[in-house]
């Protein structure tokens, strides 16, 4: 994507991660940070010994800088990121915190480094999957396949992707025993947890993964609507919620109590309070938590005031 300033859209949100080991990732966060701040950019990157990963989003200029200080870092000058445009800020603060890994799979042995699954671009990506003998994984937590995902894809229905290897191991077990090879096309949002997937799925003996080049991010932004075999908006972790073709901002909320994705039924629910429950947590809270969250609500609703009173000035 263009590095090119949009008139109607000023802010830019840079995904991104790396494998590369960092001897010293808490060294690094510091510096990293300060200048994150110096330049008014918000969001969150994660910093482990096995490399970074995060989303992070500010003006044009102040996004030149820290991107050319993080590819400045130890083994990232070839680090590759997607680009998209917002109206304003998608996050409200920045955190850089340090990780044992920067996606959390679980699994200490696996090194995405010493191999991965073959990457397929996304121009190439509807012929592998419209492939009878291809076996389609979304690689995605529930909640996040629940608002999306591509024709025929398998759910595994983790909670957290520490799930996905006892998922797939039991997955293979049951296509073995009907005497099927299995050939695996595995896909993600930005395609980080492919990297672990692919790499897992082929420490496990299966040599024909594949993985989408960029994710489902990249595939939204460069295949035609009309081509697509994307079903659905596409869940991300930050303030837009979703994206549809194009990475246009999509149709759904955020509940703050729980973090998952809502739309218009959701929000029209008897159990949907602003910030506070919806119909997918309100059983899972006390009478405790919803006063807790409640308070919350009410007083980030006071800070985004005191925001607003000074944005112009933040701004120049």
């Amino acid at each position: 994507m263009s590095d090119a300033p949009d008139a109607l859209e000023p802010i830019r949100i840079v995904a991104l991660y790396h494998f590369t080991p960092f001897e010293d990732p808490a060294a690094l966060r510091e510096p990293l940070l300060e200048l994150c701040e110096k330049e008014g950019i918000k969001g969150i990157l994660l910093l482990a010994r096995e490399g970074i990963n995060g989303t992070i989003a500010g003006t044009e200029e102040g996004m030149k800088r820290v991107m050319a200080h993080i590819r400045a870092l130890p083994g990232c000058a070839d680090l590759e990121s997607k680009d998209s445009r917002a109206p304003e800020l998608p996050f409200r603060r920045m955190k850089v915190r340090l990780k044992k890994e920067i996606v959390t799979m679980g699994e200490p042995d696996i090194d995405p480094r010493q191999g991965v699954g073959r990457y397929v671009a996304p121009e190439d990506w509807n012929a592998l999957i419209s492939d009878p003998d291809t076996i389609l994984i979304d690689t995605r937590n529930d909640y996040e396949v629940a608002i999306g995902t591509f024709k025929g894809a398998e759910d595994p229905k983790t909670k957290s992707f520490r799930e996905f290897p006892e998922w797939f191991r039991k997955r293979r077990q049951e296509l073995e025993a009907k005497g099927r090879l299995p050939k695996i096309a595995m896909f993600c949002t930005g395609g980080i947890r492919c990297e672990k997937s692919t790499s897992f799925a082929r420490a496990e003996g299966v040599d024909e993964v594949y993985h989408l080049k960029g994710g489902i991010l990249k595939y939204l932004e460069t295949v035609p609507e009309e081509e697509s075999l994307w079903e659905g908006e596409c869940f991300v972790f930050d303030q837009r919620v979703s994206v549809k073709h194009g990475l246009e901002i999509g149709t759904h909320d955020v509940c703050h109590a729980c973090r998952r994705p809502l739309n218009e039924k959701d929000k029209a629910s008897p159990l949907f309070v602003q910030g506070v429950s919806c119909p997918h947590c309100h059983n899972e809270r006390t009478e405790e938590q919803r006063h807790r969250y409640a308070e919350r609500e009410r007083q980030e609703a006071l800070a985004q005031a005191r925001r607003a009173g000074h944005l112009g000035v933040r701004q120049k």
